[in-house]
Formats: structure tokens, sequence, C-alpha cells
């Protein structure tokens, strides 16, 4: 007998059945499955694996070495409308709007054009999906389509938005100055866009500057990550819940998306785990840009840290430079004081 982790909408329960047994069909399993979570067989999806694979139930009577289950896997059963085994997921509408925003970045950054993208739930879903709090003794996550994304929060120090991207792209947030180093060669290999005005200093200045520990990263930083690995980067704003998506390039189309959660002061990543809690090696970090219910998902995600007030409005808040020790007040203030003086390292009163 062999274990089998099922997850269902009325908890998580252990099958133990025979996988290399002739007589164990599929329907035995459903049976199981169904005196568990109360879902009929005919109207039962199954994912397995991570990231999550639809088994097909076409074929009840089939043994279950047919579905190629090992010891110790994890299944996620959910109700489907459809009478059949076979969960299809429903594409949503959607529509896009236009908006633009400033980071955080005393190194000096230039506002970036974004665009939100926002759909409406997928059809036959029964309630929003649900939210998964840290008070309950794990990280903070939002159920999508049987799995959840979860925040992953990265130390608070000036090179969080490194980290975040370092763990999505390098599975190591350990990584971080290596992406440091890549955002200095995009500048230094493409002077024309990386100029001065854009940069707010000399070039070469910016990528002395950009390689220290001490300096914080942001529009600039993230486009230039998005273009060498060649994958969207979509940052959501926890304060306002706006989107900015920061594509490859002009001339390229993502394939994949990864997506971070912006503070106003700080960089997190959100990854997509069979279970909230599942350890990191199970994280998924990229998501199909065809795929706009993850996206939809970091902003409940976002949603709910805003509700816990973890944002801080940059336009406002009182800074302090820990290096000469002046008082600033807001985004702009650190900006300016760090082009006055070279200065980058600020911290919150």
């Amino acid at each position: 007998m062999a274990p089998i982790r099922l997850r269902h909408p009325k908890g998580v329960s252990t099958l133990n059945i025979s996988l290399d047994s002739d007589s164990y069909t599929v329907k035995d399993l459903q049976q199981e499955i169904s005196s568990v979570s109360g879902i009929l067989p005919n109207r039962q999806s199954l994912k397995c694996g991570y990231p999550p694979r639809v088994l097909t139930l076409d074929f009840p009577e089939l043994p279950i070495s047919s579905l190629g289950l090992a010891s110790g896997e994890q299944l996620i059963v959910s109700e489907t409308a459809e009478d059949s085994g076979i969960a299809r997921v429903k594409p949503p509408s959607s529509s896009t709007t236009s908006s633009s925003s400033p980071f955080l970045n005393p190194v000096g950054q230039a506002p970036a054009a974004s665009s939100q993208t926002t759909r409406s739930p997928p059809r036959a879903a029964p309630a929003p999906a649900p939210a998964v709090s840290a008070s309950s003794g794990g990280p903070d996550a939002v159920e999508t389509e049987g799995s959840f994304l979860v925040h992953r929060v990265v130390p608070d120090d000036n090179s969080c938005l490194f980290s975040s991207v370092a763990l999505i792209f390098e599975q190591d947030m350990s990584k971080a100055p290596s992406m440091r180093k890549i955002v200095a060669e995009g500048i230094r290999k493409d002077p024309e866009t990386y100029n001065e005005a854009i940069l707010g200093m000399p070039p070469q200045q910016y990528i002395a500057k950009i390689q220290q520990p001490s300096a914080w990263g942001g529009a600039i930083e993230l486009g230039i990550l998005a273009a060498h690995y060649n994958a969207e980067i979509a940052s959501i704003d926890v304060e306002t819940g706006r989107v900015d998506q920061f594509a490859p390039g002009a001339d390229r189309t993502a394939e994949n998306r990864c997506i971070i959660l912006y503070s106003g002061i700080h960089y997190d990543a959100a990854t997509l785990a069979p279970m909230a809690d599942a350890p990191a090696e199970w994280h998924q970090t990229l998501f199909p840009t065809r795929n706009a219910n993850v996206l939809a998902a970091g902003k409940k995600l976002a949603d709910i840290l805003r509700a816990k007030r973890k944002f801080t409005n940059t336009a406002t808040f009182d800074l302090k430079c820990e290096q000469c020790g002046v008082g600033l007040k807001g985004e702009k203030g650190a900006q300016a004081h760090a082009k006055e003086t070279g200065h980058t390292r600020f911290g919150e009163y």
C-alpha cells in the first residue's frame, strides 16, 4: 500500500492505495476520493505533480497504474460543472487599460509606462478564490485553479528587488548580486537607451552605484531584467492594486510572466505551489502570459496585504538618510538628496 495525499474542499486526507495492483482501478480511486470529499466521481477533476497536471479520467475501468502515480503523490480534487472526469477551464473575458507610476529608487529612476490587465472570474466558479492568512501559521496565499499563489517574503534590505528576481529566475535569492551585474551590463551595452537623461546621472556613475549592495532598484532594473530573461515581470502595487508590466522589449513577445509585489519601499515575490505551505522546491515561479488567472490571483494577494496595511505611501512617508542623518520627506525628497549627495542608504522613521 502506498500513501497518497489528497487535498479537497473539506481539507487534506491520506489515502493508502495499491499502485501496482491490476485489480485496483481508477474508478476505485474515484470512489475513495468521493467518500472523503463528497464529490461524485463524474464531477471530479484531479490534478497531481508540480506544475499541476490534469489527470485523464476517461477510462475508469483501467488499473490505477494508468495514471502514473507514485508513492507520496499529492492529488488535488475539485468539483467541475462538466459531466465528465476531465476538467475544462473556461477562458474568462479580458480588458486592458494603461497606467504609469514612478518607482522609488535613490539611484535615480524614471517613471515607467505600464499596462494593467484584469479579468473576470472563471466561469462556473461558485465563490471568490479563498485566501489563506499568515495568521494561520503560514504565508499569505490565494487559491487559483487548485493551486496557491504564495507571498514569498525576501529580506528587508536594499537588495529586495534583486533578491525577488533572483528567487524567481534562479531559484536562489542569494544570487541578488548577479542580478545587479546583469543590470550593469544591460546599461553598458545600450548607452543610447540608458543615457544620462534617463538614468539621472552619467551612465558609468549609475553602473558603479547599482552594483553596490546599498543601491535600490526600480523600473529601469526591472526592464533590463525582463529583457535578459525574456519574460514579462508584472509588478503589483500593494497600495493601489495597479499592475506595471515590464516586457522583454518592443520587438519580443513574452511567453512567460512572473509576479512581484511592491509595497512602496519593498519588493517581494509571488510563486505558485500545490499547497500554501509547500516546500520551496515545489514552487513554480514563471507562468504562461496567456493565463490571466494567476495575475488575477496576484491582485487578490495584494488586496490581502493592503488590508493588513503592508504598504508605505512613498509621497508622504518620513525618511532619514542613514549616511548623514538628515530627515527627508517622501520619495522625491530621497531622490533629490541622492542626486545632490550621492547617498543611497535610507531608513523609514
